[in-house]
């Protein structure tokens, strides 16, 4: 069984950035081999990596709906469709859902995509998902158990509004939770509490704290990978001793 990470949050609040940091804790401390799925419409787990993407699974969707070549089965070609749109990196593998579904009937690419996307992810040991906002993205297409979700905020009122939303919605869907986890991003100086609501939906001893940190913004603003972060920068010190806490509490459990 995969031991699947799944990120979420608003927009801006740096989930992303976070998803390609765990990729380089999890291949550092050799949890391999390891497959980056990026959920979000607005695709980016790419550039926060550093590799090249130039297909993702709804390309291949669009296109089963009127481009299968003739004397081509559907399944055979949304299975050299995914093959295609796999990045392979040089310790990770990556590969994009992509934009959400236009017009007209999905059913049968997505219920395609599904079994495919079940069938790929048992080849990897770990699985970090970086989800758009609502998460449905993920539920829709893999019915996968997820070992640790974080949600992600910034320490605004409306970021840690929408993590809690998120939290009671992912509460409704199919999709087992063995440990849900409040990362506060961006903090320059941490409160003295938390508000009721936020503590009510994670507890106090399921948030962590990252600070802003100025080398992040500058890595952004130059267009480099904020993976390749020096490792003795403020936030990837703070994400690595998240992340070991977060993994040794997942080893006891």
């Amino acid at each position: 069984m995969s031991f699947t990470v799944a990120l979420g949050g608003k927009g801006g609040t740096g989930k992303t950035t976070i998803a390609g940091l765990l990729v380089r804790y999890m291949i550092e401390r050799g949890m391999k081999p390891v497959l980056a799925v990026d959920a979000d419409a607005n695709v980016n787990l790419n550039e926060v990596l550093g590799v090249p993407l130039d297909e993702t699974l709804s390309d291949a969707r669009e296109m089963m709906k009127k481009d299968v070549p003739i004397g081509m089965t559907k399944d055979i070609f949304m299975q050299m469709k995914m093959e295609q749109a796999l990045v392979e990196g040089e310790e990770f593998d990556l590969i994009a859902m992509g934009r959400p579904e236009g017009p007209g009937c999905y059913c049968a690419a997505n219920n395609l995509l599904s079994s495919l996307l079940d069938r790929l992810m048992g080849n990897y040991d770990y699985l970090v998902v970086d989800n758009e906002a609502g998460m449905e993205h993920f539920s829709r297409l893999t019915q996968k158990d997820v070992d640790l979700l974080l949600l992600v905020s910034d320490p605004s009122r409306r970021g840690l509004t929408a993590a809690c939303r998120i939290s009671e919605l992912v509460e409704s869907l199919p999709i087992r939770v063995k440990q849900k986890v409040l990362l506060v991003n961006q903090v320059q100086a941490v409160p003295n509490g938390w508000p009721e609501d936020v503590l009510q939906a994670f507890g106090e001893e399921n948030i962590a704290v990252l600070p802003a940190d100025p080398l992040l913004v500058q890595y952004d603003i130059e267009g480099k990978p904020t993976s390749a972060l020096p490792r003795d920068s403020a936030v990837v010190r703070a994400a690595y001793d998240v992340f070991d806490r977060l993994f040794a509490q997942a080893e006891a459990a």
